[in-house]
């Protein structure tokens, strides 16, 4: 345990110090692989249907807001959709123009998520898209989740009818009776659709709990009503089969993936739990602290040290001047020397007949 801790932190450290570069980098993988899922489904469009394109798309995609992504997403699909005929892209921009009024602008910082909601169908984790959105958001993000479900079912839709709606002969009247027949009873949508609502409101209920362990049981409760739900509408509903094998490995790999996300975002310690209380003038604060599970890394610093070479010792003791040389000894010797001379003696200076020097001066004068 002490080992995951130690790389948690690790990673996150990682993350902390060079986020502005890795979140570019994860957008634009992101980006890039929805394109590909797009035009690997639809691709009816050849100028679309480019690996030039795409990569711009989605370097484009890196450095603008996650929105983006949903958009561009959509034009090309509708791009796409055009090239089968005139009616498939007005069906399909109205599904478009419904899912972004009625649903998007209410998770304006959860949209991703409907990017994210076909490429759980294509990787086979579909119950992976639910539990992730409701640990790592809230409620809201059942919309964006859900326009996700009805968008790849249409691409689905499309994509099974890509002749009869290319034909130039089929009447315009048939081409929208089929694709809106084949939308509104296609009760295999709509019991994904439920599925994916109701597992993301029940793990962000239960992951907003206060109880102890609110995030794995919110985590496996998430897995099992999924599989509950799918499996009551596969019984009840005539025409839809749901294969069991495949539905719970799907579900455990997700449930899988949803504990290992739960260890690296939230970890909670709660053998460590302390319960507080406050008060104030107005209220009273009940409050539960549980700290994250963590352990210090250890940070090994290694210190060179290299030996200098003899000749550049030796050369700096000769450059090092020492006042103890007998050669500085002499010339201080020289220096004192006026030092030690005679004075002048008073007697001569006495022998000097100033009166008669003065006398001469005047006459001069």
């Amino acid at each position: 345990m002490t080992a995951l801790l130690e790389l948690k932190q690790k990673i996150k450290n990682l993350y902390g110090q060079y986020e502005i570069y890795l979140l570019p980098v994860i957008k634009f993988a992101v980006a890039l692989v929805y394109f590909i899922w797009i035009n690997a489904n639809m691709g009816y469009m050849s100028q679309l249907n480019n690996v030039f394109i795409v990569l711009v798309l989605a370097l484009i995609c890196s450095i603008l807001p996650p929105g983006v992504t949903v958009f561009a997403g959509f034009l090309l699909i509708l791009g796409h959709s055009y090239a089968l005929g005139i009616e498939t892209a007005a069906f399909m921009l109205i599904i478009i123009l419904f899912i972004a009024v009625l649903f998007l602008r209410f998770s304006a910082g959860q949209n991703i998520v409907l990017v994210c909601t076909p490429l759980s169908f294509g990787f086979g984790i579909p119950a992976l898209l639910p539990i992730g959105s409701g640990l790592m958001g809230n409620a809201f993000a059942a919309f964006p989740a859900g326009s996700g479900v009805i968008l790849y079912y249409v691409i689905r839709l499309i994509r099974s009818n890509s002749e009869t709606l290319a034909n130039p002969d089929v009447d315009m009247l048939e081409k929208l009776r089929i694709l809106s027949d084949g939308l509104m009873q296609n009760w295999a949508m709509w019991i994904t659709l439920v599925a994916f609502v109701a597992v993301i409101l029940i793990v962000n209920l239960i992951r907003t709990r206060s109880f102890d362990f609110a995030w794995r049981i919110s985590i496996i409760t998430g897995g099992v009503a999924y599989i509950l739900v799918m499996l009551g509408g596969s019984f009840f509903v005539s025409g839809v089969t749901v294969s069991l094998p495949v539905l719970l490995v799907q579900t455990i790999l997700s449930v899988l993936v949803g504990i290992i996300l739960e260890f690296f975002v939230f970890g909670g310690d709660y053998t460590r739990t302390e319960r507080l209380e406050y008060e104030d003038d107005e209220y009273y604060y009940y409050v539960k602290a549980v700290p994250k599970a963590s352990v210090t890394t250890s940070e090994r610093s290694i210190k060179k040290i290299t030996a200098q070479p003899v000749k550049e010792d030796k050369k700096a003791e000769e450059d090092i001047v020492s006042y103890a040389n007998p050669i500085f000894q002499e010339d201080g010797k020289k220096a004192a020397a006026p030092k030690s001379a005679a004075p002048v003696s008073r007697e001569k200076a006495d022998e000097v007949d100033f009166e008669k020097k003065l006398e001469e001066s005047l006459k001069d004068l």
